[in-house]
């Protein structure tokens, strides 16, 4: 590991006077991913800008129609608010699944969804439920907000400040985990709002993605069996030593089916 100056600003506004002031700084959230990739000497940032004392992006606020969750909110915090599980329960739940206990105690739902690792939960859940990523600059849609592999809309320096999710009526994640990392080989969330659904997976492709044939059929009949017979195609599908595409394909479709009969027993929050 490189010699880096490291500082721990109070607000966003020093985070960001920091971020200008160094040649090559980068911003630590839950520090999950960057810290191991310094110590392995492939990120070498002149200046590391610790998000954790800005006690304003920890904030959970939740009402009627919205969970807003402060970007350094770690995924053991969600998982333990009872606001959040009262509302979206799909969302404690998956916060829940998150690697160890020592990740969630760490990890935040901003540096996830920042790093935007093709295995991640969260942004399972930002896209299915359509949240809105709010950034010191603007406000960015989940369809907008996921690029590709490690690569979002955030430009350089840009800051997530919360995370705005819509309640729905009914919203479940269910994931086949790797049984070391707890990484997904495939986990799907999916989220029906009025006449809408909307079906998210991840760990399956490059980047998290929606399925418009499921979302189609689960309009029309929110239910398990609506999806027989729908398949995902494979070729745009992750291989590696865990498990081939065409596996993953198939797990996609029994994963769908366990967060239906999952959201029709749990529901929502509405």
């Amino acid at each position: 590991m490189e010699d880096f100056s490291y500082q721990k600003p109070k607000t966003v506004d020093d985070a960001r006077e920091a971020y200008s002031a160094s040649a090559d700084g980068l911003f630590l959230a839950g520090g999950q991913t960057i810290l191991p990739v310094m110590k392995l000497g492939l990120a070498a940032p002149s200046a590391v800008i610790d998000l954790g004392g800005i006690e304003g992006l920890r904030a959970i606020l939740v009402t009627d129609s919205v969970v807003s969750i402060g970007a350094m909110a770690t995924h053991a915090t969600v998982a333990a608010s009872g606001d959040v599980r009262q509302a979206i329960p799909a969302l404690s739940d998956l916060a829940g699944m998150i690697g160890d206990p020592q990740v969630r105690t760490r990890g935040t739902i901003g540096g996830s969804i920042a790093n935007n690792d093709p295995a991640a939960d969260y942004p399972a859940a930002v896209l299915a439920l359509n949240a809105t990523i709010t950034t010191d600059k603007r406000q960015i849609a989940a369809d907008d907000f996921f690029v590709a592999m490690f690569e979002t809309a955030l430009e350089e320096g840009e800051i997530i400040t919360n995370v705005e999710f819509p309640v729905a009526d009914a919203a479940a994640y269910a994931k086949f985990a790797n049984p070391a990392s707890r990484f997904a080989l495939a986990g799907v969330f999916v989220a029906r709002t009025g006449n809408s659904v909307r079906v998210a997976v991840t760990g399956a492709g490059t980047c998290v993605f929606r399925v418009a044939d499921m979302e189609a059929a689960l309009a029309k009949d929110f239910s398990a069996t609506a999806l027989d017979g729908i398949t995902v195609a494979t070729e745009n599908l992750n291989t590696d030593i865990h498990a081939s595409a065409e596996y993953r394909g198939h797990l996609i479709g029994v994963m769908a089916k366990r967060a239906v009969e999952a959201a029709q027993t749990k529901g929502g929050g509405k």
